[in-house]
């Protein structure tokens, strides 16, 4: 289990790791875990860049999250879904890295991938647990799946929201790694233009919202389906006051 994972990020998409939860990452390699990225495409079907450009810029951006690996599953752009092949080869990677957490996208999105990619990290996280799949690799299985929410409008309230404040500048370097698809942008995807602001300054705004939900500077939201557990009352945080 040496080689196993604390926190694996599997995103439909080059870049959405880095829009989502670059700054959670970060902060989770600062502690000391063993963090991975999992792309489940390799986004050819974008307007912006080549395969090849987004392959390079992802690799530079991975280096800036200090992520221990990053991988591309090779399922179609576009075309992602939640079928009985997807679910066992995405299995077989899950056993391969075998991570303690899953994070993923929100269950609804923009993008058709999006969403499908909450419900097949879901689904094939569950199966890789069972020994007779055929899927290569030992049975494994995830302790929890944990959903980003930030930039979308259709969400409950955060299960929890994590500090990214000493983090946000390099959230902010590793999406500009990706100069052939934010360069010049004020907007993309989920991340609505707000007016002429450049896209970062855009990222960095609803990163100050999250924040200051927890009064602090910066922070991301996440939300998972079970409740969650506190050690102590003594040990909670953020002030009702």
């Amino acid at each position: 289990m040496s080689d196993s994972l604390d926190v694996l990020a599997v995103f439909a998409h080059p870049d959405d790791t880095e829009l989502l939860v670059g700054g959670s990452l970060i902060r989770c390699v600062d502690r000391g875990e063993r963090v991975g990225v999992l792309d489940l495409t390799r986004g050819e079907r974008g307007t912006k860049g080549t395969v090849e450009i987004r392959e390079r810029e992802a690799q530079e951006a991975a280096e800036m999250l200090g992520v221990s690996v990053r991988r591309n599953a090779g399922f179609p752009d576009t075309a992602l879904d939640n079928s009985n092949e997807s679910r066992l080869r995405l299995a077989g990677l899950i056993r391969e890295l075998k991570p303690r957490v899953i994070v993923t996208h929100w269950l609804e999105g923009r993008h058709p991938d999006h969403h499908a990619a909450a419900q097949l990290v879901r689904d094939a996280s569950y199966l890789s647990g069972l020994k007779n799949i055929d899927a290569p690799g030992e049975a494994f299985r995830p302790m929890k799946i944990v959903h980003a929410i930030a930039y979308r409008e259709d969400h409950p309230d955060p299960s929890f929201i994590v500090d990214i404040t000493e983090q946000i500048d390099r959230k902010i370097e590793a999406i500009a790694c990706y100069s052939s698809q934010f360069q010049g942008a004020s907007g993309m995807g989920e991340v609505y233009p707000g007016g002429e602001r450049p896209l970062t300054v855009q990222v960095r705004i609803h990163a100050a919202y999250w924040g200051s939900r927890i009064r602090t500077a910066y922070a991301e939201p996440f939300w998972t389906r079970e409740s969650l557990q506190v050690d102590t009352l003594g040990g909670l945080g953020v002030s009702t006051f």
